[in-house]
């Protein structure tokens, strides 16, 4: 008699278990970081963050019926962050590389982008061997740092943690060159810089940004859907024509 009262029990719990409903990532509001100092993807106007990036995820979060919140933090932050869960994606043209794989998860592919040198106006450096000796200045912990480290060793590096203030020393002629990646540098060079300094040579290319998410995260295929939905749709040819001002390839 009490194995039978046992087992009815038991299987009354486990009805009960089954029929709750299942709390994933997606359903809470999530915290998204991003950089809001690398234009044209991420920053504030107007008292508003905007930018590629940014108008992206909006899309995103509305195809898949996301909740969230921004973030913002300092680029060398975001990895730590995504590691230690205390944020549950991540958008800040963050390049898809093999050792940032092993501590977290990206989406697909969303952007081809690469590194080009800024230079002033009259600059004569036009390649990574002009750079020899120069002081170059690289925001820190991107992909530019480690091009520099391992292709143009005899050049002074200059580390910003925002990438405005890279700019800033190149236009007041404090330092010989920036190197970044290029769809930043072009717009700067086009905007704020145009007439003091001048894109003078591409460094890398075939590098993709992603969206990166802590290891394991249930966020990645239902992003990935979206992505592939948005893509389908239109809206991200949309997009891309309104901040890069063409299709892309």
């Amino acid at each position: 008699m009490k194995f039978t009262q046992t087992l009815k029990a038991a299987a009354v719990a486990l009805a009960m278990t089954l029929a709750m409903p299942v709390t994933h990532a997606a359903d809470k509001t999530l915290v998204v970081a991003t950089d809001t100092a690398f234009v044209p993807f991420e920053f504030k106007q107007d008292g508003k963050y905007t930018g590629f990036d940014i108008q992206l995820w909006e899309a995103i979060a509305k195809q898949a019926n996301l909740e969230y919140k921004l973030q913002p933090m300092d680029f060398n932050g975001i990895i730590p962050g995504l590691q230690t869960k205390s944020i549950d994606a991540a958008l800040a043209g963050i390049t898809i590389r093999e050792d940032r794989a092993k501590v977290v998860d990206f989406s697909d592919p969303y952007y081809e982008s690469g590194l080009a040198i800024l230079a002033p106006e009259n600059s004569t450096i036009k390649t990574a061997k002009d750079l020899d000796g120069k002081t170059v200045a690289v925001k820190t912990g991107t992909v530019g740092v480690d091009y520099m480290k391992a292709n143009v060793p005899g050049a002074k590096l200059k580390l910003f943690p925002n990438i405005d203030n890279a700019f800033l020393e190149l236009a007041t002629g404090r330092i010989d060159a920036v190197v970044h990646d290029t769809p930043n540098v072009q717009y700067y060079a086009k905007t704020a810089g145009a007439g003091k300094v001048k894109v003078t040579g591409s460094l890398k290319s075939g590098d993709f940004y992603g969206i990166a998410f802590p290891k394991g995260s249930d966020l990645v295929p239902v992003v990935n859907k979206a992505l592939k939905e948005l893509k389908a749709n239109g809206t991200y040819d949309k997009l891309y024509e309104t901040w890069f001002g063409k299709k892309p390839d």
